[in-house]
């Protein structure tokens, strides 16, 4: 091979393997600046999740010896409250869902959660999570959204 051919050879190759580097960079940096939203799955993923947490949730015994709680599930249906969790959690995420239902302290002063009843909810949040495989990175992030709403919906004592 003389030497031109040579050199065509490889500035070829070398264009080929930073034309390959640079198409990996920009995925890359795609993934990365994916919406938490769409890391989860976007609306599909997120509603399979909240369907099930509500189902698990709303019997649960232990939040449900909390009268008020109680009462609550006689009043508001598991659908709704689906609804209404699935729109949150898509906002929250970056989704394109717009949540309308009442804000965290207006929906839930009248309940008197106690820091107990919310650990318990975390606990099954993350069991929900687990199930579905969520990687570590998004459970995380969804816990931190979640724990943003603590100080609004725990008002009772922590016994």
């Amino acid at each position: 091979m003389n030497s031109r051919k040579l050199s065509a050879f490889f500035l070829a190759l070398l264009a080929t393997v930073l034309l390959a580097g640079a198409a990996r960079a920009q995925e890359e940096m795609a993934e990365e600046e994916a919406s938490l939203y769409d890391r989860l799955g976007g609306l599909p993923a997120i509603s399979a999740v909240v369907n099930d947490f509500i189902d698990i949730l709303v019997p649960d015994e232990f939040i449900n010896q909390n009268e008020a709680v109680a009462a609550a599930r006689d009043r508001v249906p598991p659908a709704y409250l689906k609804y209404q969790v699935t729109a949150m959690v898509c906002q929250a995420t970056g989704g394109p869902c717009t949540y309308t239902g009442l804000g965290m302290d207006e929906a839930h002063a009248h309940l008197a959660i106690t820091g107990a009843e919310w650990d318990r909810m975390v606990e099954i949040f993350l069991d929900v999570l687990a199930k579905y495989q969520v990687p570590e990175a998004e459970t995380n992030e969804l816990v931190a959204i979640v724990a943003t709403t603590k100080d609004a919906i725990v008002i009772g004592d922590s016994e």
